[in-house]
């Protein structure tokens, strides 16, 4: 079959009006000059139309036929114009190799209860093909990166290669949905995927080269957990798995690669997320991840902090209850992992300079205190010297430091108020200082201005009624003159009077 009876039964053919039109006309005209060759319909409408109708397709005769075609067009279309380099076409390809593998996907069975013998029964006949056009179309990739060097072909390597792998890998094995025939075929398809991605076994496709750079290769670890990931999300399912998820979750958590070490991370957050607690504190499990992760907070990566203070987050609630809901009793609260990893983030705050770590510090700071409740009061004087640090440095244009920390500021007045009375005087010279930096400072954007100005009331508010509404505040314009006599109005600043005690301060 030539590729243009291929696409005439893929696409649409000519209504029949043009055509009756056409023979009239010739039939009254003398013949006409011969027509250069049509050009072939847009790659995306034929992937999609092939797509539908792989779908759609009812009986396996068919979805064979179908599959059959697929192959035929991955085996002799132009290559400039099947991997045209354009992000519809990448989606579409992918589509299309979902939809192949569809054809042969593994019955539903609900959880924990075995499917049907007779559902694996037709399963085998169908991967067959589906291998044997899936490989066709690795292969056409493959060669397409070794003549152009990379590219296009590569990146729609890299898109259809993660579901391939898990459909090769799931007809691999020795399997009520597998038979030696469908095997040998799996087989093909995940030596075509490594010969196209020059990957040297399953290993080096799933962790590619240590070093990048040209002519190395990628590892797809990432793609083929994103392919799995709906099968990961029921809860039920997960428990049982343990074993085999937490070792390799937390090897990838220690490696020394950043991105590797972020994607262990989120392994391990996905884990915490879907595990009951009773699971992970069984053998010791959640201890295990919490130290694990405690001591990634002493790197220097803003990416993996950010991962780490979200994931410890999470799991502390699975060691112990968290401070904020512990009723009052006699004896006095007792210092537990919250204050551990609240007092290490305060240090790492204290001396700071990275702008990246401080603004991941400082808008993980409000969500630990929420969490701490009364008890940051152990904390408080550390606490203190952190925002006042935090709100006296810029962070242009965005401001996103000093709205966290003004963030962090009205927890801490909400949840010690008892205790701030005495430290009214400095947090209001800071916030003064703040707001005629704000006014007079040109670099931060007019929405973080007015942020800034917003969430600076509000942490004035709060420090009056610890003070007993001694305070007096005043909002008014102020106007600066130029050497051009020019004026300069500024939104807004604040005019505290102060009491006689608090001034003595």
């Amino acid at each position: 079959m030539d590729l243009s009876s291929l696409l005439h039964q893929l696409t649409l053919p000519p209504s029949s009006s043009s055509s009756s039109s056409s023979s009239s006309s010739s039939s009254s005209s003398p013949p006409e000059k011969p027509r250069p060759p049509q050009l072939p319909p847009p790659i995306t409408e034929v992937l999609a139309r092939l797509q539908e109708k792989l779908i759609g397709a009812e009986d396996e005769k068919a979805s064979d036929v179908l599959i059959g075609q697929a192959e035929q067009l991955f085996r002799t279309a132009d290559p400039d114009w099947l991997f045209r380099p354009d992000p519809a076409n990448q989606a579409a390809l992918v589509a299309v190799a979902s939809a192949l593998i569809g054809r042969a996907a593994l019955p539903l069975c609900e959880p924990d209860a075995p499917p049907p013998a007779s559902g694996y029964r037709d399963v085998p006949e169908r991967a067959r093909p589906v291998c044997s056009a899936l490989a066709a179309l690795l292969v056409r990739l493959g060669r397409c990166q070794s003549e152009a060097g990379g590219g296009a072909s590569r990146s729609l390597l890299h898109a259809v290669a993660p579901p391939c792998f898990v459909f090769a890998v799931t007809h691999l094995q020795v399997a009520p949905w597998t038979s030696p025939a469908s095997r040998q075929a799996a087989a093909g398809l995940q030596g075509a995927l490594l010969r196209a991605g020059r990957w040297r076994d399953p290993a080096h496709f799933l962790m590619g080269d240590e070093e990048e750079g040209e002519g190395t290769s990628r590892g797809m670890l990432g793609g083929v957990l994103d392919v799995l990931q709906p099968q990961l999300n029921n809860r039920p399912a997960l428990s049982p798995h343990l074993p085999r998820l937490l070792p390799p979750a937390l090897l990838l958590s220690d490696h020394y690669r950043p991105e590797n070490c972020m994607l262990g991370v989120r392994c391990v957050h996905h884990i915490v997320l879907n595990t009951p607690a009773a699971e992970l504190r069984q053998y010791n499990r959640a201890e295990v991840l919490y130290q694990a992760l405690y001591k990634h907070l002493y790197t220097t990566e803003a990416s993996v902090i950010q991962l780490v203070l979200s994931c410890l987050l999470d799991l502390l609630l699975v060691l112990e209850k968290p401070p904020a809901s512990l009723a009052p009793a006699r004896p006095p609260r007792k210092p537990c992992r919250h204050d551990d990893v609240l007092r290490l983030l305060l240090t790492h705050m204290e001396a700071e300079s990275k702008v990246a770590l401080r603004r991941v510090y400082a808008t993980a700071l409000p969500l630990y205190i929420d969490r701490m409740g009364v008890a940051v009061c152990r904390h408080l004087r550390r606490v203190e010297r952190v925002l006042l640090g935090y709100l006296e440095v810029g962070d242009p244009p965005d401001e996103t430091s000093r709205l966290a920390a003004l963030t962090a500021l009205q927890r801490t007045v909400e949840v010690a108020w008892p205790r701030m009375a005495g430290r009214v005087c400095v947090l209001l010279r800071c916030l003064l200082r703040l707001l005629l930096d704000v006014s007079s400072d040109c670099e931060p954007t007019a929405a973080a201005r007015q942020q800034l100005m917003e969430q600076s009331r509000v942490c004035v508010a709060l420090l009056d009624r610890c003070a007993h509404t001694q305070l007096q505040v005043h909002t008014h314009t102020h106007t600066t003159h130029t050497h051009t006599h020019t004026h300069t109005t500024h939104p807004c600043s604040l005019v505290l009077l102060l009491p006689v005690s608090f001034k003595s301060n």
